[in-house]
């Protein structure tokens, strides 16, 4: 009789096993990427922004100021594209393009703080259940999901990289 064939089983169990959770992971991430799209849309609707008008809002609060072509970068948006998503949030008092002092041609865009509130608002339910799912895990956890979360992100900037190369 083979003496590895019970090591191979042991190991072909471990590896649909692993493969299982995997696929776990995928279609978890898939699913709360669906309930995130849904609910950029219901406060997009109730703030009157178009679901990309939010979703840079929501890059200029996090990394603005910043310059209208590294915004359109960021949000995978093309320049002429950007800049109506811009005169939008612009007249809807959400945001303020000022001149870039590095470069007096250039122009930075920026939230208007005093709005942010409204969307934080709207997104207090998600934050507050978010807080009781946390507080469900140890502190260790919390490090390795954010981590893993921070990977699995940079992972899908660089598909779509990928894909906007090619």
């Amino acid at each position: 009789m083979d003496s590895t064939l019970p090591g191979a089983a042991s190991a072909a169990a471990t590896a649909r096993r692993r493969k299982r959770l995997n696929n776990r992971i995928k279609d978890g991430l898939r699913d709360l990427s669906i309930q995130m799209a849904l609910l950029n849309h219901q406060v997009g609707a109730h703030l009157d922004l178009r679901d990309a008008d939010l979703e840079c809002l929501d890059l200029v609060s996090r990394y603005g100021p910043i310059g209208p072509t590294a915004l359109a970068k960021r949000a995978g948006l093309h320049p002429a594209t950007l800049t109506g998503v811009l005169d939008r949030l612009e007249r809807g008092g959400w945001v303020v393009r000022t001149p870039n002092p590095g470069d007096r041609r250039a122009v930075l865009v920026q939230v208007i703080k005093e709005k942010e509130a409204e969307v934080a608002f709207l997104f207090s339910g998600l934050n507050s259940a978010m807080d009781d799912v946390c507080a469900e895990y140890e502190d260790t956890d919390l490090v390795m999901i954010a981590d893993f979360l921070l990977r699995t992100a940079r992972a899908g900037r660089g598909a779509t990289d990928e894909l906007a190369e090619g």
